[in-house]
């Protein structure tokens, strides 16, 4: 009977593979046509949630001209 039981451990083993290789090789296409209009909706509401680089840099540089334009000098 243990010699049995010794047979059926590298048996289990075999079938478990074989599952979980059918499982491992399934067909994974069907779900890439979601997930990528998915990211597309994303990419697109980044772009409209976030202004372009040349907006933040220009917005940057116009609070320092115009706290130098608002201090004139007064030694003249």
């Amino acid at each position: 009977m243990a010699a049995l039981a010794w047979l059926l451990i590298p048996l289990f083993a075999v079938v478990g593979a074989a599952i979980w290789g059918s499982w491992a090789s399934r067909n994974k296409t069907t779900g890439d046509v979601a997930e990528l209009a998915g990211y597309a909706r994303f990419r697109d509401a980044m772009e409209r949630a976030h202004p372009t680089l040349a907006d933040s840099a220009r917005h940057e540089r116009e609070p320092a001209a115009a706290a130098t334009a608002v201090t004139p000098s007064s030694s003249g």
